[in-house]
């Protein structure tokens, strides 16, 4: 598929038909689409009365940049626990180079 072109593909979200068109692959789009019907329908569950699509659209929307903003946050963790290690590998390697006299002199 060149850049820029497009896949139509038909997913079922929360009893609806919807014709969807992505630059993604046609697997990918109806994984995210279950996700989401799967999200809805735990919704639906969970309130345990009947509420409006929308209602609980608006709630899984919620769900969902709940997900996002916990995942960025804990890659923001790894990232940040990843350059401390990195820093106290680089000083430790350059402390064990300089005490066997193969320290890069500048």
């Amino acid at each position: 598929m060149s850049a820029g072109e497009s896949n139509v593909v038909t997913v079922l979200i929360a009893g609806q038909e919807y014709t969807l068109r992505s630059q993604a692959t046609p697997e990918y789009t109806r994984q995210c689409a279950e996700y989401l019907d799967t999200l809805i329908r735990e919704i639906h569950q969970m309130a345990g009365i009947s509420l409006e699509t929308e209602r609980v659209a608006i709630l899984a929307g919620l769900a969902l940049a709940d997900q996002l903003f916990q995942a960025r946050s804990n890659a923001d963790q790894v990232q940040i626990g990843t350059g401390d290690s990195l820093a106290r590998l680089s000083a430790e390697i350059e402390h064990r180079l300089a005490d066997s006299g193969l320290a890069a002199t500048s």
